[in-house]
């Protein structure tokens, strides 16, 4: 099986990486070959699979009729600019969220006019795909009213990968991720990044701004948690999904006080004591359009399984990303 990853140099690319070479295997079958692009050259992996990597714009002319041309029989679209970065520059969202998606789509279409081609295509979304009006639990039919010019570039794909896999040019899968914490690494330009800096900072020793109130409530789900989504995403029995190609995931609702709590039942209180309270309204603006709770039952009984508490986040983060230990 050949495997193409778009957006591999990513945390979650890495991560997929890594668990793809690690098993040398997807959905039970062998994995013979990964093919790696991003907008900067990703890092080859160790290990048996023959492997490339490309520096790749999907927005560019072309680039993506490249990287299809050799047929993967997998695809994982996780390429994107963040939200904040995609709110603070408009075209440059819409070149790279959109355009790229459609350009991804339109070459994988092209390329089955030579002879019969239709990959999975595996495509991660958002939840930011929906705003207010709110419940306080948002059920599977929810409609799509996002508030960020980001929520809607992801809100056209799903549409635009929902008709293409009807047209059967792709067999296709999106999965709304959560907010994924905890992010390991520098803190990049998401509106979300705080959710991940206010744990990933105070258990490094460093200080933690945090932009909104302790009661803000939001959904998460780990980077162990995003990866198992991709790989189910990405074996499953789509005849199941019919015509409804895209899915909220499983995750935990929390606030950031919960948040918190589990930081200080970890690290103790000097950890929390690094948190600092430093108001954004833009953030905070940003981050109150977004949904606080998902029912996700449908992902539950498709069988994309995430955390039930944030104790076990923290814990996965400290299992994974500091070797198990704190500081």
């Amino acid at each position: 099986m050949h495997i193409l990853i778009i957006g591999a140099a990513g945390m979650v690319g890495r991560k997929l990486t890594a668990a793809l070479t690690g098993s040398g295997l997807l959905a039970g079958q062998a994995i013979t070959r990964l093919s790696l692009a991003d907008i900067v050259v990703p890092e080859l992996p160790a290990g048996g699979i023959a492997s490339t990597a490309v520096a790749a714009d999907l927005s560019q002319p072309g680039v993506a009729a490249q990287l299809v041309a050799e047929r993967p029989e997998v695809i994982f679209h996780l390429a994107a600019i963040v939200s904040g970065e995609a709110e603070a520059d408009f075209e440059k969202g819409y070149r790279i969220n959109l355009d790229g998606t459609r350009h991804l789509l339109e070459a994988i279409r092209l390329e089955s006019r030579h002879a019969p081609y239709c990959p999975r295509l595996v495509f991660t979304s958002s939840i930011a795909v929906f705003g207010e009006p709110l419940p306080a639990v948002i059920g599977d039919a929810h409609e799509h009213t996002p508030l960020t010019s980001y929520g809607t570039q992801k809100a056209i794909c799903e549409l635009l990968l929902a008709d293409y896999s009807r047209r059967g040019f792709v067999d296709g899968v999106g999965i709304r991720l959560p907010t994924i914490a905890v992010r390991p690494g520098k803190p990049n330009k998401a509106a979300s990044g705080f959710f991940s800096g206010i744990i990933r900072e105070p258990l490094a020793g460093q200080e933690a701004l945090l932009p909104v109130a302790d009661s803000v409530r939001h959904w998460f789900a780990s980077p162990r948690a995003a990866v198992g989504f991709l790989l189910h995403a990405a074996g499953m029995d789509t005849r199941l999904l019919g015509n409804q190609r895209n899915l909220s995931m499983s995750g935990l609702a929390t606030t950031v006080g919960e948040q918190i709590a589990a930081l200080g039942r970890v690290a103790g209180p000097q950890a929390v004591a690094l948190i600092k309270r430093v108001p954004d309204s833009t953030i905070a603006g940003i981050v109150a359009g977004w949904p606080q709770a998902f029912e996700a039952k449908r992902a539950r009984a498709l069988g994309f399984v995430g955390e039930t508490s944030f104790d076990e986040i923290i814990a996965i983060h400290i299992e994974d990303e500091l070797g198990g230990r704190i500081g």
